[in-house]
């Protein structure tokens, strides 16, 4: 993770404010989905603003990467824009796409200076932006929580980290204050959802600046689920029985087109959200009649990604993936079951594929997204997934896949594989032929017995929990922690299998990078078979991958 910041809201710590408010998103996403019922329960804002924050997180990622391959270091202006418009164009739903807004209002005043009076007059800006985006503001939603938090930065002295907490403090005051102002919310006994994710948010850029995170928030109680279309926004509550259809897409057009835009499609639906500016901007609404809504998009414009969304079968599909229920009779193509993996190389990808898994390429520092995730479940094109992260970086990434795959009608089953050497040991007891729940049992089983560790090379001297490393040092690391420091590949994985096979072992799976010394693999084979008589070992060539050797032990 990025390092983080203790002094100015500079391009680093812009960039750690956008992982550890991932990380928070990603911890909470499940129990804000929980919470969720205004204006009806929906379930899935926690999901929404995840993925909304993963795309900013990616657009600072890449500008990052770009400045890294010559040597320099981007502009704190260029760096909010970039998590501005990655917001912008990853937005999910009402509470994400406000919440892109309010980056959006941020960045605005952000690019100019970075002080505690700039960072209270972009929360300032960013509240009224997003109060306007919104068709017809209600109060005890996300927006209320946003002007209570530009309001207490007003009211906050100078300094930067204390105009943060201040802000901070107060979201939180005004979160525990939603249930006054929304009935729906009293009566479910929660505060609102949207809010609850911005309040998260902000607690990174608490943690971000000074190093300290916030106490966390009391743990919420799920709130009773209640009938009708999907919906978590503050915009004015839909009807009974509600519109039929989301619409969502991105629109290119100018800005009396895009005020043309608000009024056509304010009069064919409800929940309308519109944000963005300079030409690009983020459409959301609920409508009877999603072609009218898409057609008013392109008489604006050039609209694209255009997702349509029908209530009813949406919350079908759900209902039926989450509970294994779903219709058999779809198309005769659609697999029964697969599996869908994470690799770090091209030949483990090849020996996944070989053993009927889809796999998605995990490239050295650049993890995949939710959404490449998701691409993948869709590609397996299944009615049940069994989904291998195998990593540990990977887990709320891939639980937020699963759990949009789920909303897709598909039955998905998500095991925390952490390495890709228990993935391989959970593919290896994999069988199509059995009852799901069964298949999962086992594969989590064999997950689970195999301990995994891998050889790194230290690229800088480091405290470690073996000791103090030096650059240049081969890190021998367990289950996730570093266990030996050694100088040379062969000794310490030797050193490594040795500590792994201590407490006993039947199998050793070695997985070599394309650049691991020769016969590396042929002296640790020789090394096990003469110290571990009853101790089978198995090698694969992993090609390009960032640790030059995996290790499983079954």
């Amino acid at each position: 993770m990025p390092e983080k910041s203790g002094r100015d809201l500079d391009p680093a710590a812009v960039r750690a404010w956008c992982s550890l408010a991932l990380d928070a998103l990603g911890r909470e996403r499940e129990e804000i989905d929980a919470i969720n019922v205004y204006p009806v329960a929906d379930g899935d804002t926690g999901t929404n603003l995840y993925l909304t924050v993963e795309a900013a997180r990616q657009a600072v990622e890449a500008l990052f990467a770009a400045h890294d391959e010559d040597g320099t270091a981007p502009a704190r202006a260029d760096t909010v824009r970039a998590l501005a418009h990655g917001a912008l164009i990853g937005a999910r739903g009402n509470s994400g796409t406000i919440l892109a807004q309010l980056l959006r209002g941020m960045a605005e005043v952000l690019a100019r200076g970075c002080d505690g009076h700039h960072l209270a007059e972009a929360l300032r800006t960013a509240s009224a932006a997003a109060r306007r985006a919104v068709a017809h503001p209600v109060e005890g939603t996300i927006l209320s929580v946003a002007a209570a938090a530009a309001r207490a930065a007003d009211d906050a002295g100078p300094a930067l980290q204390t105009v943060a907490r201040a802000a901070y403090d107060g979201a939180r005051a005004a979160l525990e204050d939603t249930p006054g102002q929304l009935d729906v919310l009293a009566r479910a006994g929660v505060v609102d959802a949207g809010g609850r994710g911005l309040v998260t948010v902000l607690g990174a850029l608490v943690e971000a600046l000074s190093g300290q995170a916030p106490l966390p928030m009391p743990r919420a109680r799920r709130a009773a689920p209640a009938a009708g279309p999907a919906g978590d926004d503050p915009a004015r509550p839909c009807g009974e029985g509600g519109p039929a259809y989301e619409v969502i897409y991105l629109l290119e057009a100018g800005d009396e087109a895009v005020a043309v835009l608000r009024d056509r499609l304010d009069r064919l639906g409800d929940s309308l959200v519109v944000v963005g500016g300079d030409g690009l901007w983020n459409v959301h609404v609920h409508v009877d009649d999603a072609g009218a809504a898409v057609e008013a998009g392109v008489e604006a414009g050039r609209p694209y990604r255009i997702r349509v969304t029908h209530f009813a079968a949406d919350a079908a599909r759900t209902s039926a993936a989450r509970s294994g229920t779903e219709d058999r009779d779809g198309p005769a193509e659609r697999a029964q079951r697969a599996v869908v993996a994470v690799v770090p190389g091209e030949g483990l990808a090849a020996l996944c594929a070989e053993a009927g898994a889809t796999t998605v390429l995990a490239r050295p520092g650049r993890p995949p997204a939710s959404g490449e995730l998701l691409d993948a479940i869709r590609r397996a094109h299944a009615r049940e997934v069994v989904l291998l992260p195998n990593s540990t970086d990977l887990r709320h990434p891939a639980a937020a896949a699963a759990e949009q795959a789920r909303a897709e009608g598909v039955r998905v089953a998500l095991i925390p594989t952490r390495a890709a050497v228990q993935g391989i040991a959970a593919l290896a007891v994999h069988e199509p032929g059995r009852r799901f729940d069964e298949d999962v049992v086992a594969m989590t089983a064999a997950a689970g017995a195999t301990r995994y560790g891998e050889l790194a090379v230290a690229e800088h001297q480091s405290f470690t929990s073996a000791g103090v490393c030096q650059a240049g040092d081969v890190l021998g690391l367990i289950d996730g922690d570093v266990a030996v420091i050694g100088h040379d590949l062969a000794g310490t994985a030797r050193d490594v299998l040795d500590r792994m096979l201590s407490g006993g072992g039947e199998l050793v799976t070695l997985v070599l990078a394309a650049d691991a010394p020769q016969g590396l693999a042929e002296d640790l084979e020789r090394h096990v078979r003469e110290r571990y008589l009853a101790v089978d070992t198995c090698v694969h060539h992993g090609g390009r991958q960032r640790a030059p050797l995996l290790i499983g032990v079954e």
